[in-house]
């Protein structure tokens, strides 16, 4: 009897072994999850260099860095907001309403940061002009609320939100920061209207003697541009894919075939 009651009275610990490589397991797929997200924001499914959304601003706007850096913070930040706000009304909004009702989130959030901007960084807010209103009617921010935020949890739009952000951030600076050495031959010029007068000295010259690229700095030069950043990524991608068609071949033993040219004799 008192072997049945010892037994009894022990604790179970069968069940609380068996939960933790359960949550061990969902912890790590939930990683994974994200780490996919991650990748997609910021190379696979790049707003700019794939998806080619929200060409307008980062054509007109990519002239120089700051000018990149300042249009991209804000952009980010419409779609990380827009992302949660979405994700969070998803069940409480009918298909029929919807996507009048994220224009409006986005509209709100597009006029927060619009005010924020005008009264913290007057002077980059005039010269960002006309095109900090016109985030509402971009399309990669639309198109994540639809397709993604508007279908998954509020964890997973944050991290959407803030690397599809990041990924068009990454492609208005690199932009930026490359027409303005070809043009003008400094990087980081006008860094104080970001960064304060503290960033007056932070302008970095190539060369004393540079003239600079004029077509670098005008339209043309914008499409130029974002064409071989296209380009290189595309590259990238193949040469990627290549070599992992090679390995895979080679575990699996299969002969890869070189070409050579065919020489013909006369």
């Amino acid at each position: 009897m008192s072997n049945l009651s010892n037994n009894s009275s022990a604790p179970d610990t069968t069940t609380d072994s068996a939960t933790i490589p359960l949550e061990n397991s969902d912890r790590k797929s939930r990683w994974q999850e994200y780490k996919g997200i991650m990748d997609n924001g910021l190379w696979k499914n790049n707003q700019a260099l794939v998806a080619l959304l929200g060409l307008c601003p980062l054509l007109a706007v990519s002239n120089n860095t700051v000018n990149g850096l300042g249009l991209g913070l804000a952009t980010m930040f419409v779609l990380l907001m827009s992302n949660i706000l979405v994700s969070l009304i998803r069940n409480h909004v009918s298909d029929e309403i919807r996507i009048p009702v994220f224009i409006a989130i986005i509209a709100t959030a597009v006029t927060m940061i619009d005010l924020l901007m005008n009264a913290y960084f007057h002077t980059l807010h005039g010269i960002l002009g006309i095109f900090i209103p016109l985030i509402v009617t971009n399309c990669a921010i639309l198109g994540r609320a639809e397709a993604y935020a508007s279908k998954n949890s509020v964890d997973k739009a944050i991290v959407d939100g803030f690397f599809m952000g990041i990924g068009f951030l990454f492609v208005l600076v690199f932009l930026g920061a490359l027409r303005e050495m070809i043009g003008n031959g400094t990087l980081f010029d006008q860094a104080y209207l970001m960064f304060g007068e503290g960033a007056r000295d932070w302008t970095l010259h190539l060369s004393d003697s540079y003239q600079g690229v004029l077509l670098a700095t005008l339209p043309p030069g914008a499409f130029i541009g974002l064409g071989l950043l296209i380009a290189l990524k595309n590259y990238m991608d193949a040469k990627k894919i290549a070599k992992q068609q090679n390995i895979f071949g080679k575990e699996l033993g299969i002969p890869i075939a070189v070409s050579s040219p065919i020489k013909i004799e006369s």
